[in-house]
Order: C-alpha cells, then structure tokens, then sequence
C-alpha cells in the first residue's frame, strides 16, 4: 500500500491538510492549492502567478505560511495556490482566469487567498466578488493595500532594527543591496534610508545597478512607477541581474523569487546579514553555509510576515495605524527571539524559528480533535 508520504514527499506530522488541482480546459485554467494546516484556523496564504510554478514549489510555499503565521501568533493556519500563467497577459484574461479560480474554490473554506507574485489587490477583489473571501483588499471595499503601505517591508525594517543586537554594525550608515526592486524591495529600500541606510545595489527581473556612494531611492521609484527597470537608472554603468551577489554591503534583502542563493553562488555574498524578504529565497544548504561563516540569515517566514499579519488584521477588522504598529512589533519581537535561540543553541536562524514555530502549531494542534472547515 502506498502511504502519505510516498505520495507526498513533502507530508509529515503537520500536513498537507488538502491538495487540490483544478483543470477547467474552457478557459485554460491551470492551478493549484496546498491547505497545509489548518489546527489555528483557516488558512491564508497568496495566490501566485507565474508561468514556471510548480506544485513542489506550491507545497514549500504553504509550509512556510504555515510556519509564518504560527510565528507570530495568527489566528490561521498556512495556505498556497499557484495558477499557471503570464502575469502580463492581457487583463481580461487575467481577470477570466483569477475570477475562474475563484469560482473552483468556493466551497473551499479551510482557505482564504491573498496576494502574491504575479497578482495583486486588484485580483484580489475579482476573487472576494465571486466568493466574498479575501485578503489583500484595495481601500475602496474596505482593504488595508499591503502593497501601498508596504507591509512586508514594514517588517524586514522592523527585524533589521531587531537584528541590529546581534550584529557588529548599526542601520545608520549601513550599506544595503536588494535584489527584487519590486512592491517588497522598493519599501524596504525606503523604509530603511529613513533608519540612515545606504542603498549601494539593486536588481530587478530586467538587470541591476550600483553605486558605493549610494543610489538615489527617489529616482529609482520614479522609474519604476514609469515602467521601467533599475537598469535605466545609468544604462552604461548597469549589471546584470544577478550581479547584485558579488555587491560588498552589510545587508543584502533578496526580495523576488525562490532558490535566488544556492550552495553553487552562495559564496559569492559579501554581506554580514541577510533579510530574506521573498519566500524560500535561499536554499537550507547555503544557510548553513552562511551560518558556519558567521552571516546571520533571519528567515522568510520571520523577517517577511508583514504581509500576512496585515492580512490577517484586515480579516478581523482592525485599522491600518493598529496594523503598522502590530507589524513592526511582531516582527520584531520574533526576529530577536529567534536570533537569540540560534546563538544561545549554536543552530542556524532557520533551525532555532522552525523549532518555535513548530512549537507553536503543535500546541494550536493538542486542542482539537482534528480540523474541518
């Protein structure tokens, strides 16, 4: 007989709570949703787009949600979908796929979609049309706009500030690359100037730039909001996109997509902390080889859950200044919780985090019986 975890490799003692697949051949609609706990509540988690998703990737996802909502004390378990497909497709057809979705995952009320990659407050509003269960809301139906307020940035600032105890340098004057000039990195990249930083490198899908006096944030916006790519900023002088590794700087924020730093380029960084502000953007090989080098590396599912936290909040109602303020103490609370676990128990940041938040699922685990929605 086949067991659970042949079928999926990926399942153990917390879940996968469901998998399901959705084919609807009418509209070319191809996607996928991993509930992977549910003993909190019911799950959130973002509803990703892209043409090269896979469900491996779909079901790492949803333990990191898992992981990162437990963390900082969500009343939800963790969640994914991925649906197939070019996030610059025209708009009525991005619109026709998000709104079938949503339609498949009606009944599904063990989960509650967000935005992710590849879509937006936009999308999330087609879904909450067709089935009134979203998060991720624009302002005008009664949304906090994570994205406009920079959520998940508010909390990469607010673990930096965190991490600062653990390090051998101070935010005022520190030097920063982010790699993923998008709605996480350009936040991250102004929220944390504002601490005294220094912005030195950053990258976009399209190429990077540097410069070791500094690069001008403002400018880098305004390109950005006018479609263009950091690459513009000086076209001579511009890299390519993985170029931002090799920049030396006290703090590098990856902030795009998943597996950016392996073993193969890991030793390539030349940084002494890392805010990882994607999801899974570093492989748990190259964090322990930043760990044995002395790099401290707080994990995605600690320095970026600004996003969900929001999300969540927005969920039960609270207001936008009550959002930023929980954001920011979550974040940073768990940041120096989980920094301080690694050095006392000489294990990486990823080790000593998942411990807590396994920890803290497993309690949410022992009241019930076991967990339907």
């Amino acid at each position: 007989m086949t067991t659970i975890s042949e079928e999926f490799p990926f399942a153990d003692e917390l879940g996968p709570f469901k998998v399901i697949r959705i084919w609807e051949p009418g509209i070319e609609l191809r996607a996928m949703v991993v509930v992977d706990n549910v003993a909190a509540g019911p799950s959130i988690g973002g509803l990703r787009m892209a043409p090269d998703v896979s469900a491996s990737e779909c079901a790492r996802l949803a333990r990191a949600m898992t992981l990162k909502n437990a963390s900082a004390g969500l009343p939800h378990g963790g969640g994914k979908s991925v649906l197939w497909g070019d996030p610059r497709m025209a708009p009525e057809t991005k619109e026709r796929l998000v709104r079938g979705f949503a339609a498949a995952i009606a009944n599904e009320h063990s989960y509650i979609p967000g935005p992710d990659m590849g879509t937006n407050e936009q999308c999330m509003a087609w879904v909450k049309d067709e089935i009134g269960r979203a998060v991720g809301l624009p302002r005008a139906i009664g949304g906090i706009p994570l994205d406009e307020i920079g959520a998940t940035a508010l909390g990469l600032k607010a673990a930096a500030i965190a991490a600062q105890d653990f390090c051998d340098f101070s935010l005022d004057g520190a030097r920063v690359v982010v790699q993923g000039f998008g709605s996480v990195g350009k936040h991250a990249a102004r929220f944390l100037r504002g601490e005294g930083a220094i912005v030195v490198g950053a990258s976009d899908s399209r190429g990077s730039i540097a410069d070791p006096a500094g690069l001008d944030i403002d400018r880098l916006l305004e390109l950005k909001s006018a479609g263009k790519g950091v690459a513009d900023y000086d076209p001579e002088r511009a890299g390519g996109v993985d170029a931002v590794i090799d920049i030396e700087c006290e703090i590098w924020i990856p902030a795009a997509r998943p597996d950016v730093i392996t073993e193969d380029d890991v030793g390539r960084l030349k940084t002494s902390l890392i805010l990882q502000g994607a999801n899974i953007p570093i492989t748990s090989g190259a964090e322990r080889i930043l760990h044995d080098a002395g790099v401290i590396s707080v994990p995605d599912f600690i320095a970026n859950a600004g996003g969900v936290i929001c999300a969540a909040e927005e969920y039960a109602g609270a207001g936008e200044a009550a959002t930023i303020q929980t954001i920011q103490e979550k974040v940073g609370a768990n940041t120096a919780e989980v920094l301080e676990r690694s050095r006392s128990q000489a294990v990486t940041p990823r080790e000593a985090a998942t411990v807590m938040a396994t920890e803290r699922v497993g309690k949410a685990m022992s009241t019930r019986r076991w967990s339907v929605f």
